[in-house]
């Protein structure tokens, strides 16, 4: 099955480049594209892409807007991000938004494939950049005035799993960690995902985040 996508950014020169090495992969194919946030919400609305490129800073509604309204609207609609971490310091509120990952706009163009494939899978996109890039943000903010809620219905194991899944590790990683087969781990994610009604992993993180489980330290 084909992968569609719809490319947002306020910059035609980027979404050409981004147009050209999409639509050199066969199971992929750019269906529209959208210069600012209303029309990424029309075009996700209207033809129903399976994921939306979303730069973060366009005219108007920006992009974080953008994804929250087109991710309540079409919940299988995955949005992936496009940004540059040393300037934009969104990557916590687009993930609160509903974004399954990001893309760095002078990354590989095999790794903008590469991220395309895995978010439309169902995955999420969750290099340790962007964990560290969250861990910044989060230690940044106010402490709250109340203390922070553990999810409730979950296992010691799955609160240990959730903790180092908030730390960015993999499952091949959290497997090692806890001396557990990767199966395992795998299916420690997977039921962490359906008890606390996460759609991937990057929304396990802001759980495991908001719960206090992972220090502003990392």
């Amino acid at each position: 099955m084909t992968i569609r996508v719809v490319l947002a950014d306020d910059q035609p020169l980027i979404r050409a480049g981004l147009r050209m090495v999409i639509d050199a992969d066969p199971g992929v194919e750019v269906v529209g594209e959208a210069g600012t946030g209303a029309q990424a919400i029309q075009m996700a609305r209207q033809l129903c892409p399976d994921v939306v490129v979303m730069d973060i800073r366009m005219p108007g509604m920006d992009g974080i807007e953008a994804t929250q309204a087109v991710t309540a609207e079409s919940p299988a609609t995955r949005v992936i991000m496009l940004t540059t971490f040393d300037e934009d310091d969104n990557v916590y509120a687009s993930l609160r938004a509903g974004a399954s990952g990001f893309l760095v706009k002078d990354m590989a163009l095999e790794d903008i494939l590469s991220a395309v494939h895995v978010v439309a899978a169902g995955d999420a996109l969750l290099a340790p950049g962007v964990t560290r890039r969250l861990i910044a943000d989060f230690a940044a903010r106010p402490s709250p005035a109340a203390r922070p809620r553990e999810p409730a219905r979950i296992t010691a194991r799955e609160r240990e799993v959730l903790t180092l899944v908030g730390r960015g590790l993999s499952n091949a990683e959290i497997a090692a960690c806890l001396h557990i087969s990767p199966a395992t781990a795998k299916a420690h994610v997977a039921n962490l995902l359906t008890k606390l009604d996460a759609r991937d992993r990057v929304q396990l993180v802001i759980i495991a985040y908001d719960a206090g489980l992972v220090a502003p330290s990392g």
